[in-house]
């Protein structure tokens, strides 16, 4: 079995988008909707399973009035996957849509970035800006898988997870912001999170209204670009109905897209 790159589409909702691009107004442009779909992405392979990002939890879910219609633990079975064959969980941010349900996966390695773990558990991120994006008993998972010893700590700007793997920081939307980059023997896909929530901040250059550092989220735009121009590179933004237009639907689910094969 060849490397796999897929992304599941777990819930949904419609947001103005007023409030999803910085300084909207700037663009002098009719408020209107946009839809906004929430993934989780899978890299399958003979060695095992890697997860990034976990969803959020139906309970959160509820709470923040999204639709949620899968888990991880849900979706993997479909796929021949059995959840405890997920080795690893990479944590590109620590929002709570992106580290919901980590519970499910009680034995896995779990990776994030350093910069993003300090801030998370520093008494700034209890600030209401930053707090509302953030579960406090999701943070302290973080801290406990710490504790047992499950917790890897990247420092270096880019760190190799495996070979063909590579998670790059790139901050901008956090301090502490993850893209992966996987070499799955076609070229290059580019999970960029929410580094890149919809296609439209690179292609028209109109960062994310939720950010901690816009020229880092800049600088990020222009890394994905640069990533996404090389020969059979794929770029997957992060919450962008549109991954389901330019990638094909995985056969055996309906919510999954095959990151391997562009329609």
């Amino acid at each position: 079995m060849a490397r796999e790159v897929l992304a599941v589409r777990y819930g949904s909702r419609v947001a103005p988008r007023r409030e999803s691009f910085l300084n909207y107004h700037v663009y002098a442009e009719p408020d209107g909707p946009i839809d906004v779909d929430y993934y989780f992405w899978i890299i399958r392979e003979p060695g095992g399973v890697t997860l990034i990002d976990t969803g959020f939890a139906p309970e959160a879910g509820r709470r923040r009035r999204r639709d949620q219609w899968l888990t991880p633990a849900d979706a993997l079975p479909p796929l021949g996957i059995d959840p405890a064959s997920v080795h690893t969980v990479v944590i590109t941010h620590a929002h709570w849509d992106h580290t919901g349900n980590l519970g499910q996966f009680p034995d896995a390695q779990v990776v994030m970035s350093q910069a993003e773990y300090d801030f998370w558990t520093s008494p700034i991120a209890r600030r209401r800006h930053f707090a509302l994006h953030a579960e406090t008993d999701e943070i302290a998972l973080l801290a406990k898988a710490r504790e047992q010893g499950r917790l890897t700590l990247t420092r270096a700007e880019r760190t190799q997870l495996a070979p063909g793997i590579e998670l790059v920081q790139v901050g901008g939307h956090t301090p502490g912001e993850l893209i992966v980059t996987i070499d799955d023997g076609k070229g290059m896909v580019v999970l960029a999170s929410d580094a890149l929530h919809h296609y439209e901040e690179v292609e028209q250059d109109r960062p994310y209204a939720i950010l901690s550092d816009l020229p880092a989220m800049y600088r990020g735009y222009d890394l994905l670009a640069e990533l996404a121009a090389a020969p059979g590179a794929r770029l997957v933004a992060g919450h962008d109905p549109e991954v389901r237009a330019r990638f094909a639907a995985h056969p055996a689910h309906s919510a999954v897209t095959d990151l391997g094969t562009p329609r």
